[in-house]
């Protein structure tokens, strides 16, 4: 089988292809440029480097959200479209649990940040040593909350993600709990990790059943759940196979334009006196 990637939640622009055992390859550029400029292009060149036939991919996956809401709608379109035109299935993988796949093997607490600003982050808990057990799924939290929780925890901490320069000032003056920061190949988001969770998604729904005798991976109840067990490597159960027109991101609060717009129809009602309506 074999899975494509695309991660665009964040700064980070990366497209990866992968099988059941190894990477193929992998593009990823950190770069002050729009994911727009740079997405397709990258997969094209991997296309080309390859001789890759697109036809010959099994699924597709999309770092799901949250992050950047314009990178996320990118990303989103860009795999629908290629999902449409190919009739492959697409993947969401929540773009926290990818991002902490990122530190396979490790021992303690692993812990992604990323800057939703305003001393909010976008974060979740995980333990990755044998599998990827998620621990505290993925939510926005105030940066001095998650610190608080972290050091009831007490255990070491591995801090990565785009959080982590922005707030580092209030992980050093904040934390108890011991803790560390990732090394730099590893502390931003990869298209590898959101491919290989794809896979892992992908595997678990074609052990089913189900899918097996209909060779429909669609199927509601061939799908893997969070929080389920699964037949999946690992028994990572957060990624969920959808059609591409059922794919939508989750971005997890509104946008900022949207929150302000409220915020100043809430004023205004409130600025209102009782003989003004």
């Amino acid at each position: 089988m074999r899975v494509l990637g695309i991660e665009s939640s964040s700064l980070v622009a990366s497209v990866a292809l992968a099988t059941e055992d190894s990477m193929i390859a992998e593009y990823t550029v950190n770069f002050k440029k729009t994911h727009s400029q740079t997405l397709l292009p990258m997969l094209d060149e991997i296309v080309k480097l390859l001789e890759l036939d697109l036809e010959t991919i099994d699924a597709i996956a999309v770092a799901g959200g949250p992050g950047s809401f314009t990178g996320l709608r990118i990303g989103a379109a860009t795999a629908k479209g290629l999902g449409l035109a190919l009739k492959k299935p697409l993947i969401h993988v929540p773009t926290v649990d990818a991002m902490a796949y990122n530190m396979w093997g490790a021992a303690g607490l692993v812990c992604p940040i990323m800057d939703a600003r305003r001393n909010q982050v976008y974060t979740g808990l995980y333990h990755v040593e044998t599998e990827l057990k998620v621990v505290m799924e993925q939510q926005p939290m105030d940066m001095r909350e998650l610190t608080e929780r972290l050091n009831q925890r007490g255990e070491q901490v591995i801090f990565l993600g785009d959080g982590v320069p922005v707030y580092k000032a209030i992980i050093q003056n904040e934390m108890e709990a011991p803790y560390i920061f990732a090394p730099a190949h590893m502390n931003r988001q990869r298209g590898a990790s959101v491919a290989v969770l794809g896979m892992t998604a992908l595997l678990s729904c074609s052990e089913t059943q189900n899918c097996q005798s209909s060779g429909n991976c669609f199927d509601e109840s061939s799908r893997c759940r969070h929080g389920e067990s699964c037949t999946g490597a690992g028994g990572y159960c957060g990624a969920r196979l959808v059609t591409p027109e059922e794919f939508v991101p989750d971005y997890l609060r509104k946008p900022q334009a949207e929150r302000q717009r409220e915020a100043e129809l809430l004023a205004g009602v409130a600025g209102k006196l009782p003989g003004d309506y």
